[in-house]
């Protein structure tokens, strides 16, 4: 199984009437940044593990690393059930949590993955004043869509909203930590048995039937009953003040998602409306980059915030 090489630690934090569990390395250093690492669906804090290891010792003891698990996965779960999960509440978490590492204002270099990278997107149009530099690692945001499609989504929402309440939309379990690696493997195939494993350790736990169970809420699962809006992504980007890395795979996982509904072009098109914003491909890497190639992620990375 694979080993950490920079041991994190891990602390309980109270943020908006929920305890939110966050992962640190190092410690606050006067005058830099705090770095701060967020991740994507389904996924932990954890989950930047091998990007932290590789990277360099100097840049290491420079700064200090905070990766939550967003609400609702890995060991920040709400107090009381939940049914769905608004997206604008990443953003109110973000925002609290900043206001305890980084007091004052004081700006810092964030790093988004996935949903992580669609949620620092909008933060950074928001709170401008707040985001040194930002990196995005293949946070796409999702296929324009129409005013005429809201009664449909609605009723979609509504439909999804009895089937978890019904539980036909659980979270699937699994007889062992080998079994969850293993899921993890067919997920990502450039995964390794090592860091599967390891991930699986913080990816999922033993539930009180001794079945393995993915630390997740299966409520993310419900519809977003809200559109998608093009126009009001835009604005956020435009908004942004601070430069713009856009880290995509060479694997292009935004087609095979989305087919002709939503293109590399049009995403490469909606990051011009960002006022310093430079794209980086990473070879031979999936959706999961920082997984695949944590060394090629680290450097880019960390050259970026260097400056």
């Amino acid at each position: 199984m694979y080993t950490p090489q920079r041991p994190s630690q891990t602390e309980d934090l109270p943020i908006r009437h929920m305890t939110y569990r966050v992962r640190t390395w190092g410690q606050p250093q006067p005058g830099m940044p705090p770095l701060v690492l967020v991740h994507g669906w389904m996924d932990v804090g954890a989950s930047w593990q091998f990007v932290v290891d590789a990277l360099s010792e100097a840049f290491f003891q420079q700064r200090h690393i905070i990766a939550p698990d967003w609400r609702g996965f890995g060991h920040s779960m709400l107090p009381a059930p939940c049914d769905h999960y608004s997206f604008a509440d990443y953003l109110g978490d973000l925002d609290a949590l900043l206001d305890h590492y980084a007091p004052g204002d004081q700006p810092v270099d964030l790093v988004g993955h996935s949903m992580g990278g669609n949620v620092a997107m909008l933060y950074a149009g928001a709170r401008p004043q707040r985001i040194r530099r930002l990196v995005n690692l293949e946070g796409f945001g999702l296929p324009a869509t129409q005013p005429t499609q809201a009664p449909q989504r609605i009723a979609k929402w509504l439909d999804e909203l009895k089937a978890l309440h019904a539980q036909e939309m659980e979270l699937k379990t699994y007889d062992s930590v080998q079994a969850v690696a293993a899921r993890l493997q067919k997920t990502n195939r450039r995964l390794g048995m090592d860091k599967a494993l390891w991930l699986a350790h913080e990816w999922a736990a033993p539930n009180a039937q001794g079945r393995w169970a993915i630390l997740g809420d299966a409520a993310h699962k419900v519809v977003n009953p809200q559109l998608f809006r093009v126009d009001e992504a835009l604005a956020h980007y435009a908004a942004i003040t601070a430069p713009v890395l856009a880290m995509e795979a060479t694997e292009d996982s935004l087609g095979q998602w989305w087919k002709a509904q939503y293109s590399m072009e049009e995403y490469h098109q909606r990051l011009q409306a960002i006022a310093q914003c430079r794209v980086a491909q990473v070879d031979d890497a999936g959706h999961m980059l920082h997984h695949d190639q944590p060394a090629i992620v680290a450097q880019l990375m960390e050259d970026f915030c260097q400056h």
